[in-house]
């Protein structure tokens, strides 16, 4: 900086001065009272130093929590101030929340009271500069700062004024960065919602009335926070083709008008109506794109071994960074190319050899739908093979003909998570660009935006994204209307999302089977209700092929054996790929080696093909292979193969269970003799389950107790507690409800012995308050003496537990793998009945708890009757015995007892 440049300087501060001090001296002022002051300075400092510089104020209508200022240089936002009042001391705004979180976003960031300046880099403190003091303010005595304040309060300016955003040229960096960004933007408007700003309230009802009913706020927030950020992401990536670089303006050419809503979603956030204090956030958004380098992030994925798509491949990485938590929730994972390939290339095969279409999915009579699209990579895979089978006939010529009067015509999907919605839009654009079919203004492709297990006709009511309504319509008419021959994707893996009465109905046939059971909540995973969706689409037509990959448990699961023979019922063949990788049962090759999944999941899948075929067959024909080993290893089978070259093992799936795995059934009518565990106990549930192990759970009691104090303190924030303990709602009314709840609680008498996992007993805070399942009508008889059988349905392996246990504590519903049932040996009741003598009043009343019919078994074949205490422990003992466990290996689902 040059001696005129500091003498400039000086004088600009010495006008800034001025002006504070005369509208100090005026009285009944406010913090924005010397808004003007500091924009005007932060003007004429920029211009003095060599740039042009803007700085705007954000509005402040409401409490929600924005910086005050945002400041751009050569039209490029490269700061953000935040303004305390002037007599306000700044430590004591140091370490709050509000200023944790402009820090952490922020990474150009100053905090003043007018007089004081701190500057922080990346949420670092780098400098800080008293100009003015607050006493000579208060007696209304102006004085220039001391020469090495003047230079220091220079350098200040120079370090904010000389950031730029750094050009990005990673796509580990470009994730961090629009993750970070994502991650501001949901908390802004989380605040916009609760401060019922109007447009952002109006898309919340839009959405809530159209797609999901039971959609919060918090969930809307992240939902459109996700389809801004990765919305415009998409869009740049297109534009980069195209040679544009205005991300904001230059998008909107990319949008056909035969898509309005797709339309009417990108406008509402780059449009007049958008709140402002949203919009600098997605001028942020834009220009740390605009800068990036596109270029070497394309080829960056170009790169990789298995072809990704740019834009997929991406989301992927961004949606680990952004929020894994939710991704995990959701079953939000997109599928690996390998999966997608082998799947489609098999259905191709399918419709040539079972349906007579000699040229598969070019085939123009060849109906599809993926009924959970995500960004359309099993579409577009399927676009990718009509044009595989035209070159292949030597049809290279007529690809643009067969997309317009076929693909455009025939292929149909189904999304509900917008994000995914508008990114799919984006990468089909671009795919049929490549192939030589522009959308033009009339054309869209059929992708909609819907609930996929709805069918209720959509209300017609003003409302923002009015475009919704006619989405729904035209997504209800494939439903309900459209004949499809090819069904194929992978459904979510979340577990009871969807309850709509139309998919709920639907249901009632695979719950059939079980219906007099306790138990069949396995049966209302997401993925079964896709499937069951499918099924039915498929039964509407007469015919077609089904090819998912899902969760595996329904191929072998009991309380799944319904749903097996439901369909087997319809399908004539079904052959079912078993990729494994379930490390939460601790999977490994048949020759003792690694087992790696094909998704960064828990879960084993597997890939199911099934085929109805007009003219049923007279004997079904069940297909089963398995696939072991590490994932590059399965990627690279599943690239070289289909269903026509998997070595097949031909199953014989029989009554009861229609198991879709192999099994040895030379036993089976002896094993059937058995008691069943559910048969022998009257009162069984699963163990408790907290959700929140973090808080409601520690290895020693006082630890808990303190925990539990610090939760229900009121001195301590919610934020705070957030951090400490890792509250897995997101909701802040939840976390408010709970706390205040503790604190009305005695919370030593709540602190239970608790089982937490084999020979590693820990202390509980038993209480609704925190636990999301405390199970009271099983757990209260295990507060007074007693002994638990606790069990699985299924034994996973001779690593964890055997599948059997014995506790006198209330236990866990994860003791060890799976679901944990829960078989106390007596039961209490509610409240003791009087008894006569003083010496047995001090023993409550109990009685066994096993069934009537089982006890007059033991008699019968005994000739007497055993205590309680020889039947509970002759069940445990059987449970172990090695005869037992290996001669019914093959049926030791749920756990049986001889009669």
């Amino acid at each position: 900086m040059d001696k005129k440049e500091k003498e400039n300087l000086k004088k600009a501060l010495k006008k800034y001065f001025g002006e504070i001090y005369e509208i100090y001296a005026a009285g009944n002022y406010s913090e924005g009272s010397f808004y003007d002051c500091l924009k005007h300075f932060i003007k004429d400092s920029g211009r003095i130093l060599g740039y042009s510089t803007f700085p705007f104020v954000l509005p402040k209508r409401t409490e929600v929590g924005i910086p005050d200022f945002f400041v751009r240089k050569n039209g490029e936002i490269i700061g953000h101030i935040e303004a305390k009042g002037v007599d306000k001391n700044l430590e004591n705004f140091e370490n709050t929340e509000q200023l944790k979180r402009y820090r952490e976003f922020l990474p150009n960031l100053i905090l003043t009271n007018f007089m004081e300046f701190r500057l922080y880099r990346d949420g670092m403190l780098v400098d800080r500069v008293e100009v003015g003091r607050q006493m000579d303010l208060q007696n209304l005595k102006f004085e220039m700062p001391s020469p090495q304040n003047l230079e220091a309060f220079y350098r200040l300016l120079e370090k904010f004024f000389g950031f730029s955003t750094p050009e990005i040229k990673n796509s580990n960096d470009l994730s961090i960065a629009l993750a970070k960004r994502t991650r501001l933007l949901e908390k802004v408007l989380n605040e916009e919602l609760s401060a019922g700003q109007e447009a952002v309230m109006n898309f919340y009802q839009a959405f809530r009335e159209n797609l999901i009913e039971t959609l919060t706020k918090e969930k809307f927030a992240d939902l459109y926070a996700q389809t801004i950020a990765y919305g415009l992401f998409a869009a740049w990536m297109r534009m980069h083709k195209q040679g544009e670089r205005n991300l904001k303006v230059g998008a909107w050419k990319y949008i056909p008008e035969s898509v309005p809503l797709l339309r009417e979603i990108f406008y509402s956030f780059v449009g007049p109506d958008f709140p402002a204090s949203l919009t600098w956030i997605i001028d942020d958004i834009a220009e740390m794109l605009e800068k990036a380098d596109v270029a070497s992030i394309y080829d960056e994925f170009k790169l990789t071994k298995w072809e990704e798509d740019p834009v997929i491949h991406f989301y992927e990485t961004f949606l680990a960074t952004y929020n894994p938590e939710e991704r995990q929730r959701l079953g939000v994972y997109y599928t690996p190319l390998p999966v997608v390939s082998y799947i489609v290339r098999s259905i191709h095969e399918i419709l040539k050899t079972d349906f007579g279409k000699e040229e598969g999915f070019a085939s123009r009579d060849v109906t599809l739908l993926d009924p959970a699209a995500g960004t359309l990579t099993f579409v577009i895979q399927a676009i990718k093979q009509v044009r595989e089978e035209l070159e292949g006939r030597r049809k290279g010529g007529l690809v643009r003909s067969y997309l317009e009067e076929h693909v455009m015509r025939d292929f149909h999907a189904f999304e509900l998570l917008v994000a995914p919605y508008v990114i799919g839009h984006f990468r089909v654009a671009m795919l049929l660009e490549e192939l030589g079919y522009g959308l033009e203004d009339e054309k869209r492709f059929k992708f909609f935006l819907t609930n996929t297990l709805e069918l209720k006709e959509p209300e017609q009511r003003a409302l923002p994204l009015t475009n919704l309504i006619k989405e729904a319509e035209e997504a209800k008419e494939v439903k309900e209307k459209i004949p499809i021959l090819v069904v194929l994707g992978n459904p979510p893996y979340s577990f009871k999302s969807h309850k709509t009465k139309f998919i709920q109905k639907l249901m009632d046939g695979y719950k059939e089977a079980v219906r007099g059971e306790r138990k069949y909540g396995t049966l209302e995973d997401d993925y079964i209700k896709f499937i069951r969706f499918a099924h039915w689409k498929l039964d509407q037509a007469g015919k077609g092929t089904l090819g998912f990959i899902t969760n595996n448990s329904y191929l072998s699961g009991v309380t799944h054996r319904g749903m097996r023979q439901k369909l087997l019922e319809s399908f004539d063949k079904i052959y079912i790929l078993n990729l494994h990788g379930s490390s939460r049962i601790g999977e490994t090759t048949p020759e003792g080696g690694k087992d790696e999944n094909v998704f960064d999941i828990q879960q084993g899948v597997a890939i199911a093909l099934f085929v109805k075929l007009e003219k049923p067959l007279e004997k079904k024909q069940v297909y089963y292979a398995d696939l072991w080993g590490l994932r590059s290893e399965k990627y690279k089978y599943l690239f070289e193969n289909d269903v026509e070259s998997t070595d097949w093992q031909e199953l014989e799936p029989r009554e009861p269970y229609y198991f879709f795995v192999p099994k040895d059934f030379a036993l089976q009518a002896e094993y059937e003799k058995f008691w069943r565990v559910i048969e022998i106990f009257k009162e069984f549930r699963t163990g408790v389950g907290t959700k929140r192990d973090r808080l409601a759970i520690a290895f020693t009691k006082d630890e808990l107790r303190d925990r539990m104090l610090m939760f229900a303190n009121p001195n301590v924030s919610d934020e705070k507690i957030r951090e400490t303990i890792k509250w897995s709602d997101r909701s802040d009314r939840d976390l408010k409800i709970s706390r205040n709840a503790v604190r009305n609680e005695n919370i030593p008498e709540r602190i239970k012995e608790y089982c937490y996992r084999p020979f590693d007993l820990r202390w509980i805070y038993y209480s609704d308050s925190v636990v999301s399942r405390t199970r009271k009508e099983i757990a209260k008889h295990m507060c007074q003496d007693n002994l638990a059988l606790i069990t699985t349905r299924i034994i996973f392996s001779d690593a964890e537990s055997k599948g059997a246990f014995i506790s006198d504590k209330i236990s866990d519903e994860h003791t060890f793998s799976g679901k944990c049932y829960f078989f106390p040996l007596y039961l209490y009741p509610d409240e003791p009945k009087v008894k006569l003598l003083d010496e047995e009043a001090s023993k409550p009343e109990r009685t066994p708890n096993f069934t009537a019919e089982f006890l007059q078994a033991i008699k019968s074949a005994l000739g007497t009757e055993p205590t309680p205490e020889e039947i509970f422990y002759y069940i445990y003992a059987v449970l172990y015995s090695p005869t037992y466990r290996k001669r019914y290996e093959e049926f030791l689902y749920p756990f049986q007892i001889k009669r």
